[in-house]
């Protein structure tokens, strides 16, 4: 069986932690980058299957990594997270090609449930 690849990508510990616990759980193997460049680069290095990203980070945003992600990788799955329920932020992320997204704080078993969807 091939593993999934999981980056996580958030600028507080707490969120990371929790979402690398649960899909290891869920047999997935974790990446985690606390911000957008290392995000960029951990995703150019590691080739994920799906990324769970924060939309607002200290330096790149998570909008702008968006952006460089589908450049490069543009049938990659995003998921979009963030704590501020800003609909226009999250549509212009649902249009620069994110899944879907999550508004903090959220369910972390409809977390599970939306990556497992991408893979079935």
């Amino acid at each position: 069986m091939i593993v999934k690849k999981v980056l996580i990508v958030d600028d507080q510990l707490g969120i990371r932690l929790l979402l690398e616990e649960l899909f290891k759980k869920e047999n997935y193997q974790t990446i985690c980058a606390q911000n957008g460049g290392e995000a960029l680069q951990l995703a150019a290095d590691e080739e994920p299957d799906c990324v769970l990203l924060d939309m607002k980070m200290p330096g790149i945003d998570g909008i702008e990594v968006l952006k460089r992600l589908k450049d490069y990788q543009p049938n990659l799955p995003v998921i979009m997270m963030t704590a501020y329920g800003e609909l226009e932020l999250t549509e212009k992320a649902l249009n620069l090609g994110a899944e879907k997204y999550f508004t903090k704080p959220f369910d972390i078993f409809e977390v599970r449930d939306a990556v497992n969807t991408l893979f079935c």
